[in-house]
């Protein structure tokens, strides 16, 4: 590609696959950004990279600004173009895909990945009418990833939320937009702009979200310019780490600490901390903690916050991450691990289920915060029997759960496969997973067909009532109403009666 050949005549240029795509292995489960964070630093330590210019496209650019706000040490600048810092829609952000956007793209990949019927125009907009173009690009994202691959991707992307971490970033970093890039909205990178310090933000005229296609030079242009400025960055030790407290500790504790690549901290309170270089080894050493304590008949409490740190050679820690943990310890009951919203937003992908309790106001702290309650799996097997049968009749099918789900929420248009899964007591992995065993449908498509067919009992009984039967059932799309009734049946809605 000419953009990365001119890149790489000013640069070394590292490039590698990701995760579940090219050479790399597939992916059957959501990984978190923290994996492919460590993907990353693996990646630089084989080649002999002590340090780098992160240049992150897109989800790229999410995974690149956890890196840097975690490895500030590692990381000579963040350089992004059309990256977002969440992907589900909410009113503090409303530039990102609604339920039922995000549904069209999983439709897509189920449906016709990469054949010609792919709609990657969004994408390119500027080379929507070159369909030499068009087919080598529906053929480039088939060489990448396989349809389950990519479902499964895309999944992953849905998941991500770094708002939490934005202010963290000390790196000089550069965020690069298209005006009216469909896929990522300007007002996205306006909204990240506000929130890392010091950031230069660039508009460019257009509407590719694809950074190597239309105005590139431009783009190319600007990421030289901008390495090329690059000055040595002091950053006195202040990163991103993930903080655990707990008020026991012994031997045992300590040696799981050190296996999850997780470090002692010196305190001058009775309670006892370490920091991890992310939030999904933090709770995986404290999940193993509780149960080696447990071994012994004796109950922790353990509260888990990620944040920005400052970190001196004595290992001695301070910092609002440090205060945050510390001042949640006390509200956890005997045996509890409790965690930040901030931590449970990193871990999207990671199979953990979370139970969310009532805000609470930190000394401090200048507004409230969300804590959640680990929900624990690691049961005995009997324990798990025990658990199972009190909370579900024995005759009461693992499909008739889910069906009594989605039938509660028929006419919510924003019942999403989360609520599904926290309804029906199982991981996202699990329910899909158990799904595809009894009914070869994935979740996304169980919902749908469920829906489908009660809109059509509603147009038997009211044929006129087109608009009726598709809001009662959960669509406010008529006209993805009518694709997707047309798919299910072979026939319009307005032809039901």
């Amino acid at each position: 590609m000419s953009f990365l050949d001119e890149l790489g005549k000013n640069a070394r240029v590292i490039l590698f696959d990701k995760r579940g795509t090219g050479l790399s292995d597939r992916v059957t489960d959501l990984s978190t950004l923290e994996d492919r964070m460590d993907d990353i630093r693996a990646v630089m330590d084989a080649v002999g990279s002590k340090q780098a210019a992160l240049f992150g496209h897109s989800e790229g650019g999410s995974v690149s600004a956890l890196f840097a706000a975690t490895y500030p040490h590692r990381t000579l600048a963040l350089l992004t173009f059309g990256v977002f810092a969440k992907r589900r829609f909410s009113e503090d952000y409303p530039w990102a895909p609604t339920v039922e956007e995000r549904q069209e793209v999983y439709d897509m990949i189920d449906e016709s990945w990469g054949s010609g019927e792919m709609d990657l125009a969004s994408l390119a907009p500027s080379m929507k009418d070159d369909k030499a173009f068009m087919k080598w690009l529906a053929n480039y994202f088939r060489s990448g990833a396989s349809p389950g691959a990519a479902a499964v991707l895309t999944r992953m992307n849905t998941e991500v939320d770094i708002i939490d971490i934005l202010d963290t970033i000390e790196v000089p970093t550069l965020l690069m937009y298209r005006t009216f890039d469909i896929d990522v909205k300007i007002g996205e990178g306006r909204f990240i702009a506000k929130r890392i310090k010091g950031s230069k933000f660039v508009e460019f005229d257009g509407a590719d979200h694809l950074f190597w296609v239309g105005n590139a030079q431009e783009v190319l242009d600007e990421m030289l310019g901008f390495i090329a400025e690059i000055k040595p960055f002091q950053h006195h030790q202040r990163k991103l780490s993930t903080i655990v407290c707990t008020d026991l500790h012994n031997k045992e504790a300590a040696q799981l600490i050190k296996q999850y690549r997780g470090s002692i901290l010196k305190s001058a309170s009775d309670q006892h901390m370490s920091f991890f270089s992310g939030p999904s080894k933090a709770v995986h050493a404290a999940i193993e903690i509780q149960k080696q304590m447990r071994a012994e008949n004796r109950q922790i409490r353990i509260a888990i916050h990620t944040g920005e740190c400052i970190l001196k050679d004595d290992m001695h820690v301070t910092g609002l991450a440090v205060h945050i943990a510390q001042e949640i310890l006390p509200l956890a009951q005997a045996g509890e691990i409790l965690v930040t919203q901030t931590v449970t937003n990193l871990l999207s992908g990671a199979g953990l289920e979370f139970v969310s309790k009532d805000p609470v106001q930190l000394p401090g702290l200048p507004e409230k915060i969300t804590i959640l309650s680990l929900q624990d799996e690691q049961l005995s097997p009997q324990e798990a029997e025990n658990t199972i049968s009190t909370t579900s009749p024995r005759n009461h099918s693992f499909l008739e759960d889910v069906l009594e789900s989605i039938e509660r929420h028929m006419a919510d248009d924003k019942f999403d496969i989360d609520t599904l899964c926290t309804e029906v007591g199982v991981s996202e992995r699990q329910l899909q997973r158990k799904l595809k065993s009894i009914a070869n449908k994935t979740p996304s498509q169980m919902v749908r067909s469920v829906r489908l067919h009660r809109a059509k009992e509603i147009l038997l009984e009211d044929h006129d009532g087109i608009s009726q039967a598709a809001f009662q059932t959960g669509f406010n799309s008529l006209s993805y109403f009518a694709k997707c009734f047309k798919k299910e049946f072979g026939v319009a809605p307005s032809m039901v009666g």
